[in-house]
């Protein structure tokens, strides 16, 4: 039944994503905060088939916590489950990434018109001053900025070492981090094409304060917090 859930839901998405993608091409002209309200209904979309196709259901807890200002999301990240519903649970936001993913077609298409923040590893000094430039633009603008320090999926109970690159921005423009836990990896595997029937925790903590403080000091404290609740939220992981 798992496999066939599955099947019905990849097809799904098959049938969608072309026509949705022709939709946020259209959208160019539009304001930024407009374009994303658009395009972001397609996650809206892949989130709700992943519900009654698969079973996949989800909880938020610690919403809290969240602060008036745009701020700096430093997440776990474990599958593609959250980097969609992320944009049901939080305000308009936009992603840290490795420009490489704009190149994918129709999905990356979409994805270069949410104004992510794309950047060039390779290039070193290069990318942070991108990433600095860029980054207190689109909190000036109003977005969120979802991070996921360790730089790519981890399967759950995996631990990598977090990079500095969220942190480093939170301090430079002293937006507040916001650490965020969950265990969709449990439901939504990486590069996994089963999609497990389950509950999805997502874990939202208190805010830190980035003003005063290193990126290190920053970065220790988000990942110190997010790693404890993940051996509450994956406990046979």
């Amino acid at each position: 039944m798992t496999a066939l859930r599955s099947a019905l839901f990849a097809a799904a998405l098959i049938v969608i994503t072309p026509p949705y993608a022709l939709l946020a091409l259209c959208t160019g002209a539009l304001p930024r905060l407009a374009r994303y309200r658009i395009i972001s209904g397609w996650s809206r979309c892949v989130v709700w088939l992943a519900r009654w196709i698969c079973g996949i259901r989800w909880q938020v807890e610690g919403l809290e916590h969240l602060p008036d200002r745009p701020a700096v999301i430093l997440s776990k990240h474990q599958s593609a489950w959250e980097t969609l519903a992320f944009q049901m649970i939080f305000p308009p936001q936009v992603y840290l990434l490795k420009r490489e993913l704009l190149w994918i077609p129709f999905f990356g298409w979409g994805l270069a018109l949410m104004s992510p923040i794309a950047i060039d590893r390779s290039r070193g000094r290069a990318a942070l001053r991108q990433l600095a430039a860029r980054g207190a633009e689109r909190l000036a603008q109003g977005f969120w900025i979802v991070v996921f320090p360790e730089g790519t999926r981890m399967a759950p109970g995996r631990h990598r070492k977090y990079q500095l690159g969220g942190a480093w921005l939170a301090a430079r423009t002293h937006a507040p981090v916001v650490p965020v836990a969950h265990n969709a990896g449990l439901c939504w595997p990486r590069n996994g094409f089963l999609k497990r029937p389950g509950l999805v925790t997502v874990r939202v903590g208190p805010t830190i304060d980035s003003a005063g403080r290193t990126a290190e000091t920053v970065n220790q404290l988000a990942e110190t917090w997010i790693e404890d609740q993940q051996r509450e939220l994956c406990p046979s992981n």
